[in-house]
């Protein structure tokens, strides 16, 4: 006969004539719960008081401006004037928003494959070489990866320079490419978010590669070798085993690079600046900017930016329920 899940074991002692049996002790998640139901909410406490001080009252402010009109008069202190969704609505019927909203996903999802292709093989590199070598690997990476974004676009717009870049002469008088004598790599679309794609990957992949690197110090060499016995190749051995083993890393670090290509601003506001054309090549992050302090419009800036907050925030929530799930297998 079984005895029921709640209650221990059946033992009884004997004090006389009566038989006293042992009271059902609870277990489980309940009595974990009731140990320390408290505790993690005054962990939590302090930082979310520091995230709603710093994050949450900007935000709140955010809301509330995207449904004025909030221009330069009312920075001055004149009273803003409530529109309700009407800033939402000018930049919904926007043609200008919805091609820099393309062009933005186009250009992250770009830079996020490229990212990570060169991530994973960084990584794979590092796992094959010798300590000295992954050492002077590590350090190269940290040195880009700790470069500053605005000091890596200007070291990168010398390099792509008309007059004087590396790139133009090494073209030329290498190469003997006189098309690109004095060419300009930032007047074309096209061109200055191939530059554009550069600068960002290039200031991403460390991220990428210590973390998958990471991720593939933890796979199991039994499981590799047993797959290799039973005849699995070098790529099947990859996608087959390594790739299953890494796939919630794989899939934290994407959306992470979603998140941050999605809103970058420094580089592509550092191009145009240097010699892009501003209405060819906006971005959400630089459009948002312009919007805002170059049109003196805040309202719709506003309203750009809760549109962005909400999309961003709808990938982060993914990005939450994924690393639950893991935790929880």
């Amino acid at each position: 006969m079984s005895t029921p899940p709640d209650v221990g074991p059946v033992v009884s002692a004997i004090e006389g004539e009566r038989i006293v049996a042992p009271e059902p002790r609870q277990t489980g998640r309940r009595a974990t719960r009731r140990a320390g139901s408290f505790t993690p909410y005054a962990l939590l406490t302090p930082a979310l008081i520091v995230l709603a001080a710093i994050t949450g009252w900007p935000l709140i402010q955010l809301v509330i401006m995207s449904f004025q009109e909030f221009g330069r008069a009312q920075v001055f202190g004149a009273p803003p004037e409530f529109v309700g969704l009407q800033n939402y609505i000018d930049i919904l019927t926007d043609d200008e928003f919805w091609q820099v909203l393309s062009r933005s996903v186009w250009f992250a999802a770009i830079c996020v494959i490229a990212t990570m292709v060169l991530g994973i093989l960084v990584a794979l590199l590092m796992q094959r070489l010798g300590k000295a070598l992954r050492t002077l690997v590590s350090v190269g990476l940290l040195l880009a990866w700790a470069m500053p974004p605005l000091s890596a676009t200007i070291v990168w717009g010398w390099i792509f320079d008309t007059q004087y870049g590396v790139l133009n002469y090494v073209l030329v008088n290498w190469f003997g490419l006189t098309q690109f004598e004095g060419h300009s790599w930032l007047i074309d679309p096209l061109s200055f978010f191939f530059v554009a794609t550069i600068i960002i990957v290039w200031g991403a992949v460390p991220f990428a590669a210590f973390t998958i690197y990471a991720g593939l110090t933890q796979v199991s060499d039994e499981v590799l070798e047993a797959a290799q016995l039973d005849g699995a190749n070098a790529f099947q051995r990859f996608f087959l085993v390594v790739v299953p083993s890494i796939r919630s890393i794989l899939v934290i670090v994407t959306i992470l690079q979603v998140i941050w290509d999605l809103r970058v601003f420094t580089q592509i506001y550092a191009l145009q600046s240097i010699g892009g054309i501003a209405e060819e090549t906006n971005t959400l992050g630089v459009y948002i900017y312009r919007v805002s302090l170059g049109s003196g419009d805040f309202g719709a800036g506003g309203a750009i930016s809760v549109l962005v907050a909400v999309l961003l925030m709808l990938i982060s929530i993914y990005y939450v329920r994924r690393n639950v799930k893991e935790e929880e297998l």
